[in-house]
C-alpha cells in the first residue's frame, strides 16, 4: 500500500501544471490578487531534472497577466545561454483579456544577441529575447523553454514573486534527481517542507505556492529573500569545465576554488625585475603593499571575462602582465602574484557585492559570489585590496564590499570572514561655511567640506569619472538652491585605508533670504537639510533595515548686512533615540549668525513597530533643518 501511495504521489508531482486548453480569462483572477498589482503570474512550473553531478535539464513554463503599462516589462521573454548552458524549444503565445489566443511566437521573431554589459571584453554569453509589443490591457503572455546545463555548479533559484506590485496565482518548483544524488536546498519565507516522493531510481521534490498577494514596497525594507518566498538549490558533488568539486562545506568549496587557481601565479621575468626594483629598498610591509598596488593600478585595467569556467577561474598572471587587463579574478590573482614575488602572502577572497546584499549563509555553502578581492594578513589588521579600480585606495572596501561575510581562500580551503565594517565616525562629512547676506537677501558663501569613508565615494567618483552633466546634477542635489552660481570648485584627495576628499566651493545664490518690508527671513542651515519625510499612511509590514552609519557635522557662519539686527532666533533642538542623534543650535554673535548641527545615524535592523518612531525622528529633523530666523532693519 505504501509503495502504491508513493507511486501515486510521484505521478501527481510529475503531472504538467496546465494543459493546452488553459483558460487565461482575467475574470478568473481573484480581486485580492489584482488589487495593487501591475502583473499577476497565473501559472508557473520550474522543473529541474538533474542527471548526475555534471548534467541537468531545466524546463520552464509560465504565464503572466499584465494589468497595466507598469507591468509591460514582465511580458518580455529573455533568457541567456553560453557554451555550458544551451537554450532550446522556445515557444509562447499571447492572449486577450477574455483568454482568447491572439498570436503565437514565431521563430523569426526571437532575437539572438551577444550579451553586452559594457564591461566584458571576452564573453561567450548570448541571450534570446521576444516581445509581443501588445498594449491593450489586460493581456496575458505564456512562454516555455528548455535549458541544458553542462556542469552542475549553479542550480536555478525559484522566486515566484519577482517584484513588488506583482501577485502570484500559482507557481511550483519540481526537482528530479537520482536516488543516489545529494540535493541541498534552503527555503526563504516558505511555509512547510517540500513534498518528496521516490520511485525506482528517481527522487522528486516539489514546492508550490498559491494566491500570493502583491508585496507593497516599503522604504528601508530588508533584502527580497527575507520578505518573499524563494528556494535556493545547490549540489554536494559537482562537475564543471572538466573539474570536480564538493560544496558540502565552505572549506570544501574553497578547496575547489584553490584548485582552479593553482599554478596561475607565475610572473614574467621583466615584471619580477620591476617589482623588486620598486620595493626591495622598502622596509615597511604595508608600504610595500601600497607601492605594488599602485603599480598594478597603473599597469592594468578592468575588463570582464566570462567564458565557460573562466567565469570562476582567473586568467594567469602572465596573461595579465602581457595584455594589461583582466577581470576581478584575474587582477586579484595578479596582485597576489606580485606580492608573492616579494615574500608577502595574500589571500584570494570571494564576496557578493552590493549594498544590502547578504554576503553568504553560513549554513548553506553555495557559489553566491559576484566579485573577487584580496586580503593581505597583518599582525594586527589585515589590508584589503579592491583590484578592479584604478583609483581606489589600498585598504579601502567601501559601500559595495565592506561589512560583508566573504570566503577567504588558502591552502586549507575556504574560511568565512568579515570584510571591514565602517562606523558612523568613519563615514563622516564635516562642513564649514563662511557666508554673507546683503540687504536684498543675496548670499555668497565659501564652503569647505571634508568627506571620509563611504561619504567620500561620491566626490571620489566626481573627481575621477563624472561628466559635466553629472557634476551639475551633484551640485543641484547638494546645494538644494532654486538659483545659484558656482564660481569655484576644487578637490583635494588624500589616499589611505580610510580615504578623505576635501571639496571647496564658492557659491552665489540671489535672493536666498526672503525680504518682506524691513525684515529678512533667513534659514541658517544653508545646504544640509533632511530632504524628505516618511509616509505614515499605512501600517509598516517589514522590518526596517538601515544600511550604514554616518556622521554629519555642519558649522555655518553668516555675516548679516549692515543696519540689520536680530529680531528672533529659532529654538535649539536635540533628539536622541535608537536611530541616531541630532542636535542643531543657533547663535547670534556681533553681526554674525552661527549654526552648529550634528546628525548621527545608526545602521541596524529595527522591528516594524519602530517605524512610527523613525518617521517622527525624520520629520522632527526635517522641520528643525528649516528653522528660520528674522533680521530687522534698524532705523
Amino acid at each position: 500500500m505504501g509503495v502504491m501511495k508513493n507511486i501515486f504521489v510521484l505521478f501527481l508531482l510529475q503531472l504538467p501544471l496546465w494543459g493546452l486548453s488553459q483558460d487565461y480569462s482575467v475574470s478568473l483572477i481573484p480581486d485580492s490578487l489584482k488589487a495593487n498589482a501591475n502583473a499577476v503570474k497565473r501559472q508557473e512550473q520550474l522543473r529541474v531534472v538533474i542527471k548526475d553531478a555534471g548534467r541537468a535539464v531545466v524546463y520552464h513554463k509560465y504565464a503572466i497577466t499584465i494589468l497595466n503599462e507598469n507591468g509591460d516589462d514582465y511580458a518580455v521573454y529573455s533568457n541567456y545561454y553560453d557554451k555550458m548552458h544551451s537554450l532550446s524549444d522556445i515557444s509562447g503565445a499571447l492572449y486577450d483579456a477574455g483568454g482568447k489566443k491572439l498570436k503565437s511566437v514565431k521563430k523569426k521573431d526571437i532575437s539572438d544577441a551577444a550579451y553586452d554589459d559594457d564591461e566584458s571584453l571576452v564573453t561567450d554569453a548570448r541571450y534570446k529575447k521576444h516581445n509581443f509589443y501588445y498594449r491593450q490591457y489586460p493581456y496575458t503572455v505564456e512562454y516555455e523553454d528548455v535549458k541544458e546545463l553542462d556542469g552542475v555548479f549553479f542550480l536555478p533559484r525559484w522566486e515566484p514573486v519577482e517584484d513588488d506590485a506583482y501577485a502570484v496565482q500559482q507557481s511550483a518548483l519540481v526537482v528530479e534527481t537520482p536516488l543516489t544524488y545529494a540535493l541541498r536546498y534552503k527555503q526563504f519565507v516558505y511555509n512547510g517542507t517540500p513534498n518528496i516522493a521516490e520511485e525506482k531510481s528517481v527522487r522528486t521534490y516539489k514546492w508550490e505556492v498559491k494566491h500570493v498577494k502583491p508585496v507593497e514596497y516599503e522604504v528601508y525594507q530588508p533584502a527580497w529573500k527575507e520578505i518573499t518566498c524563494s528556494v535556493q538549490l545547490a549540489p554536494v558533488d559537482f562537475e564543471i569545465g572538466g573539474y570536480k568539486g564538493n560544496m558540502s562545506s565552505w572549506q570544501n568549496l574553497g578547496k575547489f576554488i584553490q584548485t582552479l587557481n593553482e599554478g596561475r601565479d607565475v610572473l614574467p621575468d621583466p615584471v619580477k625585475k620591476e617589482v623588486h626594483a620598486l620595493v626591495d629598498g622598502i622596509a615597511d610591509k604595508r608600504e610595500k603593499v601600497r607601492v605594488l598596488y599602485e603599480y598594478m593600478q597603473k599597469n592594468t585595467r578592468y575588463i570582464g571575462i566570462q567564458v565557460g569556467i573562466g567565469g570562476w577561474q582567473p586568467f594567469d598572471a602572465k596573461y595579465v602582465a602581457e595584455k594589461k587587463y583582466g577581470d576581478c579574478k584575474a587582477l586579484s590573482n595578479y596582485m597576489k602574484s606580485l606580492l608573492k614575488e616579494v615574500g608577502i602572502p595574500a589571500n584570494y577572497v570571494l564576496v557578493r557585492t552590493g549594498e544590502g546584499k547578504k554576503g553568504l549563509w553560513e549554513d548553506f555553502p553555495a557559489p553566491f559570489f559576484t566579485h573577487a578581492i584580496l586580503c593581505v594578513p597583518g599582525d594586527k589588521d589585515s589590508l584589503w585590496l579592491e583590484c578592479t579600480s584604478s583609483t581606489a585606495c589600498a585598504g579601502y572596501m567601501g559601500r559595495s564590499t565592506g561589512n560583508k561575510q566573504a570566503l577567504l581562500i588558502d591552502s586549507d580551503g575556504g574560511h568565512v570572514v568579515y570584510t571591514p565594517r565602517y562606523s558612523a565616525a568613519d563615514n563622516a562629512q564635516w562642513r564649514r561655511i563662511n557666508a554673507q547676506i546683503d540687504g536684498d537677501g543675496n548670499l555668497i558663501a565659501d564652503v569647505r567640506t571634508v568627506f571620509t569613508g563611504i561619504q567620500q565615494e561620491l566626490p571620489h567618483s566626481l573627481i575621477h569619472y563624472a561628466s559635466k552633466e553629472q557634476r551639475e546634477k551633484y551640485l543641484n542635489n547638494t546645494l538644494g538652491l532654486p538659483t545659484y552660481k558656482v564660481d569655484k570648485i576644487d578637490y583635494d584627495e588624500q589616499k589611505a585605508a580610510m580615504p578623505q576628499v576635501t571639496e571647496n566651493l564658492h557659491v552665489q545664490s540671489p535672493a536666498y533670504a526672503s525680504a518682506s518690508g524691513k525684515r529678512l527671513f533667513v534659514v541658517p542651515n544653508l545646504f544640509n537639510k533632511t530632504r524628505s519625510k516618511l509616509s505614515t499612511d499605512k501600517p509598516r509590514v517589514t522590518e526596517i533595515d538601515y544600511p550604514y552609519s554616518y556622521t554629519d557635522v555642519d558649522s555655518v557662519f553668516i555675516t548679516v548686512p549692515a543696519g540689520y539686527v536680530l529680531e528672533s532666533l529659532p529654538k535649539n533642538i536635540t533628539l536622541q533615540n535608537k536611530f541616531g542623534r541630532y542636535a542643531i543650535s543657533f547663535f547670534y554673535e556681533g553681526n554674525t549668525i552661527r549654526l552648529e548641527r550634528v546628525c548621527e545615524r545608526n545602521a541596524g535592523r529595527f522591528p516594524p513597530e519602530d517605524y512610527t518612531g523613525l518617521a517622527k525622528f525624520i520629520a522632527d529633523m526635517y522641520k528643525a533643518d528649516r528653522s528660520t530666523l528674522v533680521l530687522v532693519k534698524n532705523n
